[in-house]
């Protein structure tokens, strides 16, 4: 049987290259279950898996697609039987190992979890691994205690950012997005925004430790500066779910704002996350993501389009949930 993968190989100039190609079942890795692909996502790390450097791919040839969602077609695992509908985000899926972006693949099976009732597949990776994030970083914050004032999402157009505007608009708070771009003012106000905010806005130069008292709570999907900034606006007791490094690793705050605010950072990573913890995120995205702001995500898209869109987002141009539809 052969199906078909978008595949990134190395030249012999150390260059890379992504095509879509057949391939047969025995290109395939060693998993405990085989997966019936139907879609997976665009996110920031498959731009790199792409691009021309490679990124975070050590071995070629390679399949990236850091998450998928499909029906298991066969399995060595008692836990998954042939008919099932599975998710997969993390373990390093797209990068080490073969991803989403072919019509099969081949995982373990600590891997998958169930697809949550009122799901569907595509809905599934409508939300994806950004949109994973996004609820991991809104659990974070409750877990925590937001407090009383406007809840802040940087890089709210992004993939994490649209996905928490819609939940905590959703559950009823009220939501200030950030964006560096003005056209994207209109689309965040339907995902649930009340307030649009200028990313120069946020972004100034930090020239002190603590500022006014403005938010009651934080999804940061940007880091850097940006983050150094929105520390010092924090609330008291207030939490920030740090979750992306597009603005860069560093960290110019202070620790002013934890011992004087109690101001409290939360690392999130999707990567690694329990089993009961993944059911735990996919529940509530069943429960909490109104289905109809998650279609206005959605950016559709085939394995061949994936060459040209990897270099977009990658230039910050996407907005919202890039579907990819590895049938079509």
């Amino acid at each position: 049987m052969m199906f078909k993968a978008l595949v990134v190989e190395k030249n012999e100039d150390g260059k890379t290259n992504a095509t879509v190609q057949e391939l047969s079942m025995d290109r395939l890795p060693e998993g405990d279950v085989t997966v019936a692909v139907e879609y997976s996502t665009l996110n920031y790390k498959d731009g790199l898996c792409i691009g021309p450097g490679g990124g975070l791919v050590r071995n070629y040839p390679h399949v990236p697609g850091i998450d998928f969602a499909g029906t298991v077609e066969a399995s060595d695992d008692p836990r998954y039987k042939a008919g099932d509908k599975v998710v997969l985000t993390g373990w390093r899926v797209g990068e080490a190992y073969w991803g989403g972006y072919a019509q099969k693949a081949r995982v373990k099976a600590d891997w998958l979890v169930p697809l949550p009732d009122g799901l569907t597949t595509r809905q599934a990776m409508a939300v994806g691994t950004a949109g994973f994030t996004a609820m991991l970083a809104v659990m974070a914050l409750e877990d925590h205690g937001i407090k009383d004032g406007p809840v802040l999402v940087t890089g709210a157009a992004g993939g994490v950012g649209s996905v928490a505007t819609a939940i905590l608009a959703n559950l009823g708070y009220e939501v200030a997005g950030v964006t560096g771009r003005p056209e994207t003012a209109g689309y965040l106000r339907s995902l649930g925004a009340t307030r649009v905010v200028a990313r120069e806005e946020i972004n100034e130069t930090v020239k002190r430790p603590l500022e006014a008292e403005i938010w009651g709570g934080c999804v940061d999907a940007v880091g850097g500066d940006m983050l150094a900034r929105v520390l010092g606006q924090m609330k008291y007791g207030a939490s920030v779910a740090a979750v992306g490094l597009a603005g860069g690793a560093a960290l110019s705050a202070t620790v002013i704002p934890f011992l004087l605010r109690g101001v409290n950072l939360l690392g999130i990573d999707s990567v690694m996350q329990p089993y009961d913890n993944r059911l735990r995120a996919w529940a509530r995205i069943a429960q909490d993501l109104p289905m109809d702001k998650l279609e206005a995500m959605i950016k559709p898209a085939t394995l061949s389009d994936l060459p040209a869109l990897g270099r977009d987002i990658l230039k910050g141009q996407i907005q919202g949930r890039v579907v990819v539809d590895v049938n079509g």
